[in-house]
């Protein structure tokens, strides 16, 4: 007769004696310890002061805790408050985070939406804590920019031509309801019953969406023409100017959802409406130094503003910047002269042949594409794609960020901010 196996002790029902550490429920180097012990560290009194103004008799959770749950999701690719609200009942490092404390998802949303800057702040106070860690050296910083969807609908956009069609439509509908309204009595007779004013307001709200819509795109031409230096008084021609001052192409959208974000190209081919998220990452440990965001789909005029933001973040500038070429920009290169930086720029397409510039009309543009051509220029720009890419690709990836959870530029750029507070932290804890 075969003996029974001798299985180590399994009882489901079993209770625990004494109460254990709840800290103990992760093993050590958990990325929930390491995010627990960084927060610990950082500066929340800008948290703590929105609640001081409240008094002792409110009690709302405690920001440090709160903060823990959000970079936490963030880190591990959970950036809904309803599946935050969620795991903390079911995921052991959020329930060991949260320590006993289990906010609503509502409650979890307008902390987020609250204290957009103080979550701003805080990915200063990690790339701070980085250098000091010494993964921060700023001897080389690569910049480079990701397209990623906004929170909008692509079914709640319109064009220029389709909106000035409807704008058409429904001005027709709202007087014809108004003539009906007027031959009410004779209405009735004939008519079936309908609640003209009613369907008169519903119009008229649908107009006014339209007509903001349409007023947002052309101040935004308007801006475009001016920027290009176009004269408010000149008439249409050829090229870029084929249509009147201030009157986008017929193709032009604007999204209803999220009136900020911008139709732009996706990677794999297709238009969405996105964001231009850009980051500038250190060489030493792939740290993200500066995360800046903008609506405008082209990088060009970008690398002042990411130097400036590795400036007030750190206090000082990289040794070197590496960019792509659609950082490339005569009126940039001759802005950034005088920084101290060593610039390594592409001005044309990787694996073409060299372009050729004209050293009178762009002597800083011929001089980038001459240091391109030597061997030290040549070596720096080899070890862009390898420091400024992978973050990107890992927040993608790794993360599972592909759109963002807000609405509307400035909330955008505050998620932007965290998402990559919570890629640093990953980092942090991996070296």
């Amino acid at each position: 007769m075969a003996m029974a196996a001798n299985y180590l002790p399994y009882d489901p029902q079993q209770m625990l004696l004494l109460p254990e550490a709840i800290q103990d429920w992760l093993p050590e180097g958990h990325l929930a310890h390491f995010i627990s012990d960084t927060v610990d560290t950082l500066d929340l009194g800008a948290f703590h002061a929105r609640y001081d103004k409240d008094g002792p008799r409110n009690q709302p959770f405690h920001p440090a805790m709160m903060v823990k749950v959000l970079v936490y999701g963030y880190a591990t690719g959970v950036f809904s408050s309803r599946k935050m609200a969620r795991k903390l009942h079911e995921d052991v490092a959020f329930r060991v985070l949260a320590a006993g404390n289990f906010p609503a998802h509502r409650t979890i949303r307008d902390f987020r939406a609250f204290h957009l800057k103080e979550l701003s702040d805080l990915f200063v106070q990690v790339v701070r804590l980085a250098r000091e860690m010494g993964l921060v050296k700023l001897g080389t910083i690569a910049v480079d920019g990701t397209k990623l969807k906004a929170n909008a609908s692509r079914h709640k956009a319109m064009s220029y031509s389709h909106m000035l069609k409807a704008e058409a439509e429904l001005k027709a509908q709202i007087d014809a309801l108004l003539k009906r309204a007027q031959q009410a009595d004779e209405a009735e007779k004939n008519e079936p019953e309908l609640d003209i004013p009613a369907e008169i307001a519903r119009r008229e709200a649908r107009l006014a969406a339209i007509t903001e819509a349409r007023q947002r795109l052309e101040q935004r031409q308007r801006d475009a023409d001016l920027e290009r230096g176009r004269d408010p008084d000149e008439p249409p021609r050829g090229g870029r100017y084929k249509r009147e001052f201030g009157v986008p192409e017929d193709k032009a959208q604007d999204n209803f959802t999220d009136p900020h974000s911008r139709i732009m190209k996706r990677a794999g081919g297709g238009f969405d409406a996105s964001y231009n998220a850009q980051t500038a990452v250190d060489d030493a440990a792939h740290i993200i130094v500066a995360a800046e965001l903008t609506n405008n789909a082209s990088d060009a005029g970008e690398l002042p503003t990411m130097l400036q933001a590795v400036r007030d973040n750190l206090g000082e500038l990289p040794k070197q910047v590496l960019a792509d070429t659609g950082y490339k920009a005569e009126a940039v290169f001759e802005a950034l002269a005088d920084t101290g930086c060593d610039l390594v720029v592409s001005v044309g397409r990787e694996g073409k042949q060299a372009l050729r510039f004209d050293p009178q009309r762009s002597p800083r543009t011929a001089a980038m594409a001459a240091k391109l051509q030597t061997e030290d220029g040549k070596a720096a720009y080899r070890r862009r794609k390898w420091i400024a890419e992978p973050p990107n690709g890992w927040i993608k990836h790794v993360l599972g960020f592909r759109q963002f959870s807000l609405r509307g530029l400035h909330r955008v750029r505050a998620e932007w901010k965290l998402v990559c507070l919570a890629l640093n932290l990953r980092r942090m804890a991996a070296m």
